[in-house]
């Protein structure tokens, strides 16, 4: 039972995006990462909680699919800012972020 967890929890990992420019903080990586160190041994992992996992799952697997965005839409890409999605995965990469620190830093 453990095997076909961990090969949906891979199947999860495989098709969840890796953002490269929020580096350290992605949701992508860290599920990747939190999956590499509950399954240790692969398939033959032993002593993961089966509910957990699979509550895990149920709740990550939505979030992948946009279940909730095409359920809840938006009538508008902006919001209250009116800044695009581009224009707020431009601010919020990592390069950006720093650079807002070291502007801070030297004020």
């Amino acid at each position: 039972m453990a095997a076909l967890r961990y090969r949906r929890f891979l199947k999860l990992c495989e098709k969840w995006p890796v953002d490269e420019t929020k580096r350290g903080w992605d949701l992508g990586a860290y599920l990747q990462k939190r999956v590499a160190q509950a399954f240790r041994e692969g398939e033959n992992t032993q002593g993961t909680e089966p509910k957990a996992c699979d509550q895990m799952y149920e709740s990550l697997a939505p979030l992948h699919s946009n279940y909730y965005k095409h359920k809840y839409p938006r009538p508008r890409d902006t919001s209250f800012s009116g800044l695009s999605v581009k224009e707020y995965k431009l601010i919020l990469s990592t390069d950006t972020l720093e650079g807002f620190q070291e502007m801070d830093k030297s004020v």
